[in-house]
């Protein structure tokens, strides 16, 4: 329960932005409760034994390299609450048929190596990123605004505002550079033909050389643990099973940080916003949906390339025609029979994941929103293609469809683990309608989820910043 009547600020929901908006507060010396309906805190950043006991799995987020470069993470001293960030020996792996994976590593130079023709192409395109990401990443994971350094955020702007399948074919010859980059395009969800799904591209492939793709130890709730200590350590509070479905089931505060989608927020403030405003939060669009499925595996996956094997993510779809064409499918509202699929092998760099002898691995793809049709066969499929074998090594398999992800977090409307389309126009262009993020009509009420810039991934950012919009404005 509660240790007061009323606080500072109150913060409902427990995800990575609802933690950072809580420990932002709470380092300004004000009163925070965080409030979470589940009996566990985490949203995206949850660990469960979804097959079999003792076999860890990431229910959403598995992989995270946006962690790394957030400035909210980077401000913060994490070991001594018990994260530890693992790096596999390689970022990331995009097999192909005829032909070596193509290796994301962390040497810019090795990864320009494995691209044969386009090998000086991807090193003359990252290198300035690169050099200048820690001047860039600020930039990026914060809303419109006058930028601190102009030529690095320009240089990559102008780049990021393209199509990815513009920007690859006319970057780069050959299939190994252009499929690399559109496995990493796709992560926008949505299609690689709209302009901005570029910036996913370039934004993922500059983390894999800057910082990495870690893993935590442990698996993501380790992220949530320690974050919830910190926030404990600095006299915030945290109580779950704390369901709120109005703002009766808020204590009395000057700020209430609601790390919720539009949606959820227009349930429970309801007819207290203008009508205009209310109607922008039903109908915000949503994105496509996925089908997850989780594995409990007797051995690693059988690779025909071996290489494979030092990759804690892999992307499995073939080329960029084969990629865009599955995602441009989903956008169209048809489950693609050849999925692009986004696989993670955890427990072969983090013994704590599964009992000797087992091994697990978390893959998922991209559905229409609210999807009904099981995609297991299709994504092992795409794994047996680059893995002759697979199946006979799997010992227990789960799976979520979109309903089973909204129905594990009500933010996840129709399966949308990001909520809403990510694109820049709707994410960044006055996102809700309106010039100032975060802020809502109601003096003292803001929105700090992935609905608002800059968008899904573990990073914090949107907690961040609206915790000091609310500093600044009610809480000074």
């Amino acid at each position: 329960m509660p240790s007061r009547s009323s606080y500072d600020a109150v913060v409902v929901g427990s995800g990575p932005n609802g933690l950072a908006a809580a420990i932002t507060i709470a380092h300004a010396g004000r009163s925070v409760l965080l409030l979470e309906a589940k009996e566990t805190i985490g949203g995206g950043t949850r660990t469960e034994e979804l097959t079999l006991p003792g076999v860890l799995h990431d229910v959403c987020s598995a992989v995270h390299p946006l962690a790394l470069s957030s400035p909210f993470f980077r401000s913060l001293d994490l070991g001594p609450y018990g994260l530890e960030w693992i790096h596999p020996p390689v970022p990331l792996a995009h097999p192909l048929d005829d032909e070596p994976a193509v290796i994301l590593a962390r040497s810019l130079q090795a990864t320009s190596d494995g691209l044969g023709q386009d090998a000086d192409r991807y090193r003359r395109l990252m290198s300035p990123v690169v050099r200048d990401w820690d001047k860039i990443v600020p930039e990026l994971l914060k809303p419109l605004g006058i930028p601190r350094t102009v030529f690095p955020l320009l240089r990559f702007g102008l780049a990021a505002m393209r199509s990815a399948v513009s920007f690859a074919e006319s970057r780069f010859e050959g299939v190994r550079a252009r499929a690399l980059f559109a496995g990493n395009a796709a992560h926008a969800i949505f299609p690689l033909q709209h302009p901005s799904s570029a910036g996913f591209g370039l934004m993922l492939c500059m983390s894999a050389h800057a910082v990495g793709w870690p893993i935590a130890r442990g698996g993501s709730r380790a992220i949530a643990h320690a974050l919830a200590a910190y926030l404990l350590s600095l006299g915030g509070e945290i109580q779950t099973a704390a369901p709120v479905s109005s703002l009766k089931d808020v204590p009395k505060a000057s700020a209430v940080l609601f790390d919720v989608t539009p949606r959820q927020l227009a349930g429970i403030v309801g007819p207290l916003f203008p009508a205009d405003y209310l109607n922008r939060l039903q109908n915000h669009k949503y994105g496509s949906g996925v089908f997850k499925v989780d594995w409990a595996l007797d051995d690693p996956i059988p690779w025909k390339d071996r290489g494979c094997l030092e990759a804690g993510t892999l992307h499995l779809g073939g080329s960029l025609e084969e990629i865009a064409t599955a995602e441009l499918e989903v956008w169209r509202g048809v489950p693609p029979e050849k999925p692009f699929v986004l696989l993670s092998q955890p427990s072969l760099f983090d013994t704590t994941r599964a009992p000797r002898g087992l091994h697990t691995a978390w893959g998922y793809c991209h559905v229409p929103n609210g999807c009904t049709v099981d995609m297991t066969d299709r994504i092992e499929r795409r794994i047996e293609r680059f893995a002759p074998g697979f199946r006979s090594r799997i010992r227990a398999r789960h799976t979520m469809s979109p309903s089973a992800m909204e129905a594990y977090n009500p933010n996840y409307i129709g399966g949308d683990i990001a909520g809403g389309v990510q694109s820049f126009s709707r994410l960044f262009v006055r996102p809700l309608g309106r010039w100032r993020a975060y802020s809502t009509p109601v003096k003292g009420l803001y929105i700090c989820s992935s609905s608002m810039p800059p968008g899904a991934g573990v990073h914090g950012m949107c907690g961040h910043l609206a915790a000091r919009k609310a500093l600044k404005e009610v809480l000074s």
